[in-house]
């Protein structure tokens, strides 16, 4: 499964947000997250956790008989480089999109002929 199939779901999303954002937390503390914010239960959570492990965006290591999870940098970076490249080719045809805009916009400044005075309309008599 490819980074951005795992990041459609908003639960994994906050799940690596909240890893983002505190570093390490154990699973207990991911599962209490979790049920707090989208009032899933910990089965549930326990699956998203898996395919967070499965994609390789999160590792897990023992801590007695608690799961310590940790947000793994290198499928995020991938998934960036993937995206900049992205911004690159729309960001160039997006700025000439621009410029046309303008440039019509400039055009019709230039080009509008006189405006006629409004025409009265009679008012209605009630």
């Amino acid at each position: 499964m490819e980074a951005f199939d795992v990041l459609g779901d908003p639960v994994r999303r906050r799940l690596l947000e909240h890893l983002a954002s505190g570093g390490e937390l154990s699973a207990g503390g991911l599962v209490a997250l979790a049920r707090e914010e989208f009032g899933i239960s910990q089965p549930a959570v326990s699956q998203h956790l898996k395919v967070l492990r499965d994609a390789g965006l999160v590792s897990v290591r023992a801590d007695g008989t608690r799961r310590i999870y940790a947000l793994r940098e290198e499928p995020l970076v991938a998934a960036e480089r993937w995206l900049a490249d992205l911004r690159g080719f729309w960001g160039q045809r997006l700025d000439s999109l621009e410029t046309e805009l303008a440039r019509g916009r400039r055009e019709r400044r230039h080009t509008r002929p006189e405006a006629a005075p409004a025409a009265r309309t009679p008012r209605r008599m009630a």
